[in-house]
């Protein structure tokens, strides 16, 4: 049956014109129809990724509008840890000046204490040269008509005495040499006997060594036993 509907198809396309365009132009409307169908097809695909386009730059101006806000917030972070840097370099150099001036102050301070320790320190050695003579003949048996200050040069070395004096004991040349410190404390000991230790090697006759000062720390005291070395406060009589 279908195959005697082709020939009959078949025929009447040959013999009849007016049907072979009517079926021409509906196999072109059938064409077209398709060509439309694709077209929408694709149309509304590229609708859907203008769409999703759209939604992308939506989102993209979003960043960019959050990132612009976290650059404005950076800057006036920046801008407020200048100024605190600012200020902190005014209080630097505040710093700076008052720490200057305390030097300058410091400096002034221990210079004038210098010149009040001298003042004493000449003042106790007047005392020491009135008392000790007395004190060593009481005491140690030791006659000793003055104390001085001196000078004494050991291999190129210049050492100074403060409290030096030639006396005798049991018989016998006796040197006298001492320093007068306003407090006796035990590095003063250590001190003072390793720059007597220097001068005992030129001197020929037996050494007394002492200390003599208005107070004395008991470690002095120690040190200056295990030295053989006599500390004497303005006190003792």
């Amino acid at each position: 049956m279908a195959a005697r509907l082709k020939k009959d198809f078949v025929k009447l396309l040959e013999r009849d014109e007016e049907f072979r365009y009517a079926v021409v132009g509906y196999l072109g409307l059938a064409d077209i129809s398709k060509s439309l169908a694709k077209l929408v097809e694709v149309q509304a695909k590229a609708e859907e990724r203008l769409t999703r386009l759209e939604e992308a730059v939506t989102r993209l101006e979003a960043a960019v509008q959050r990132l612009a806000e976290a650059q404005a917030k950076t800057e006036e972070i920046v801008t407020r840890l200048e100024k605190v840097v600012e200020k902190l370099a005014e209080a630097q150099a505040r710093s700076e000046e008052r720490l200057t001036r305390l030097e300058v102050s410091f400096h002034e301070l221990a210079r004038q204490v210098g010149k009040l320790s001298d003042t004493i320190g000449f003042g106790l050695e007047d005392i020491a040269k009135v008392v000790l003579p007395g004190w060593l003949s009481r005491h140690e048996g030791i006659e000793v008509e003055e104390l001085t200050r001196t000078f004494m040069e050991v291999d190129g070395e210049v050492v100074e005495i403060n409290l030096y004096g030639e006396g005798v004991k049991d018989g016998e040349p006796v040197v006298i040499l001492g320093e007068s410190r306003s407090r006796i404390y035990e590095n003063d000991v250590k001190e003072f006997d390793e720059s007597v230790e220097k001068v005992k090697r030129v001197i020929p006759h037996r050494v007394y060594k002492l200390l003599f000062g208005y107070w004395i720390h008991p470690k002095a005291q120690r040190e200056a036993a295990n030295r053989g070395l006599k500390l004497i406060a303005s006190y003792m009589r």
